[in-house]
């Protein structure tokens, strides 16, 4: 009886599909890491930016790094509010109150006044009134408008739509553009023991650091994969 044995016998083409592979999955991997580089980049100046407290003045808050702490000064516009919609805090489903800041020097500062849960139904609007409209100093920072990631998941304002308005990821220019008025490029985060706020639990936008490089590690583990899966099916029974 001939005994068989195993040898090592790799076929030109599984070779080349499995470099391919690995190829791929390696590269995934590297930008995975580079993307969590990134963040860890953008997490440190977000810790950064409570380093010192700015009086922003006549100042727009482009000219000052993003993320860092501000004061202003101004009124509150309660009768002209949007609610950020698509926006979630610990799994629910909620808005974001965006408020018009008017400053006595400078354009009009929405200001993010925080998080409030969605009602149950888009015909009754969570209740955001402002106290009064008196001028008054906040504080909080400065930051930009919240994007989608798909184009597919923005909505501007409608125009025929009442006060406050529900808008999804819209651009500066589309809140100017309803609200009649120019507008500062960036918003302010409200700080969480400012006055006139709701759930303002604020990180920088995107996925946490530790996530991009844990999916980098899992990307370089299928590619190891692929190598080891290639080196056993490429072992071959010939007759000895």
């Amino acid at each position: 009886m001939t005994a068989a044995r195993r040898a090592f016998a790799p076929t030109p083409g599984f070779t080349a599909l499995a470099l391919l592979l690995c190829a791929l999955f390696v590269r995934l991997g590297v930008w995975q890491w580079h993307r969590g580089v990134e963040r860890q980049e953008e997490w440190s100046r977000f810790a950064r930016g409570t380093d010192t407290l700015t009086n922003l003045g006549e100042r727009s808050p482009i000219e000052l790094p993003l993320y860092q702490r501000l004061s202003v000064t101004g009124t509150l516009d309660g009768a002209h509010q949007f609610l950020l919609d698509n926006r979630s805090h610990r799994g629910l489903a909620g808005y974001e109150v965006l408020t018009p800041l008017k400053r006595a020097a400078g354009r009009t500062l929405l200001v993010d006044r925080g998080w409030v849960p969605f009602t149950g139904s888009r015909r009754t609007l969570p209740a955001v009134a402002v106290a009064d409209s008196t001028a008054l100093t906040l504080t909080g920072r400065a930051a930009n408008l919240p994007s989608a990631g798909l184009a597919a998941g923005r909505a501007a304002p409608n125009p025929s739509d009442p006060w406050p308005k529900v808008t999804s990821f819209p651009s500066s220019d589309e809140l100017a553009h309803a609200l009649g008025e120019a507008l500062e490029p960036r918003i302010l985060l409200l700080d969480a023991a400012a006055p006139e706020g709701y759930v303002r639990d604020w990180e920088p936008p995107g996925m946490p650091p530790l996530r991009h490089f844990s999916y980098a590690i899992q990307w370089w583990c299928f590619a190891a994969l692929v190598l080891l899966v290639w080196g056993v099916m490429s072992r071959r029974s010939r007759p000895a």
